[in-house]
Parts: C-alpha cells; structure tokens; sequence
C-alpha cells in the first residue's frame, strides 16, 4: 500500500470493547442498535474516527462532542476525515520474534507490509480480504499471530509532543471511556518521550 511507510503509535486506541456493553434502553423496552460513526480534529490538528454503537444517535452524539470540546478537539462533517483511513488484515507478532524470517514469509505468503517496533515486536499487514489466507499461510510456517483483525490505518501520521500531546491522551481516553464507543481511530504519533512525561 503506497503511503504506507510506518505505523503511527497510537494510531489505533481500542477500550476493552468486548466487555463493554452500550447503555440501553429502559427495562422492557426494545431499541434497535445502529452503528454510528463520529469523525473530528484533535489538538494539534490530529484526526479522529470513531466507532460507535448506539440505541440513541443524539445522546451518543452529545457526549462525543463534549469529550472532543473539553480536549481542545471538534467534531467534523460526515467524511471530513475518514478518507485519511483505509481497511487494511493487521496481525500482530509479540517481541523477540525473527523479524527477517517473518518477513520473508508473510511476503511469500502475499502481505503487503511488515512492520517492525521499538519494542521488537512486529505487525505484518494484508489486504483485509486476504487476511485469513495470509493468516493460515503463516501459521502454517510456525507464525502464529498474537491477534488477527481487520482495522483502520491512518495515511499518513503526525507527530505531536508537548501540551497538545498531553492533550491529545486525555481526549483519547475520554472517548475510549464513552461506553457506546467500539473503536477509536487516530493518525496520531507520540514518542516515548513524550509519553513519559504524561
């Protein structure tokens, strides 16, 4: 995927959306579910997406907004941001494993990127509807993923330090603490450094 040279490392921030439930309706009533998506500019002009469930679109909508205004951020028109994201089969390998025989692996077995991390461990890129080819292919090498899944990936990144980075976590997890949101999408890079005086 042309543009696509490095992962931004918070790029994705994902809350514990397995466990989490959205706020229903009163006891008895039936709403239906829909899925929502929010899409606005963090401090420092970073890009947000986000994911939501819903049973209630306004109320939803209210509380994104507040996290994003109370963070120095604001939400956007439908499609502001979004077309800065593309679908891409993301699987991730923990730290230690053989980088160079990875690689050469997952491109034979038709991946479209291997990424390597500060932290050694490594994230091997597909085309998402060729994730669970190039998944079995893998694992049948002896690579087997940490986790496999479908994701948003950010075009290009931008790096923040300073306030607007301190910013920018707290608006991160003010919307991963929203309990309708499934997925928080971000084109964000903070370094370590920054991250450790936060």
């Amino acid at each position: 995927m042309a543009g696509h040279s490095r992962w931004a490392n918070l790029q994705r921030r994902q809350g514990a959306r397995a466990r989490k439930q959205p706020q229903g309706p009163a006891r008895g009533a039936r709403a239906e579910l829909q899925a929502v998506r929010y899409e606005g500019y963090g401090p420092g002009g970073a890009v947000v997406v986000v994911e939501c469930l819903t049973d209630d679109r306004q109320r939803t909508g209210a509380t994104v907004r507040r996290a994003f205004e109370q963070h120095g951020g604001r939400v956007g028109a439908e499609g502001a941001v979004s077309y800065l994201f593309n679908a891409v089969g993301l699987m991730t390998y923990p730290p230690g494993t053989d980088l160079t025989q990875l690689m050469r692996v997952a491109l034979e077995a038709g991946a479209e990127d291997v990424v390597a991390n500060a932290d050694t461990s490594v994230e091997v890129l597909a085309d998402p509807l060729e994730l669970a080819a190039v998944g079995a292919l893998l694992a049948d090498r002896g690579f087997v993923p940490a986790s496999a899944e479908v994701t948003q990936r950010a075009a290009t990144s931008l790096e923040l330090a300073g306030e607007a980075a301190v910013e920018m976590l707290l608006l991160l997890e003010a919307l991963e603490g929203i309990d309708e949101v499934r997925d928080v999408y971000s084109n964000v890079e903070i370094s370590d450094a920054a991250l450790a005086h936060t």
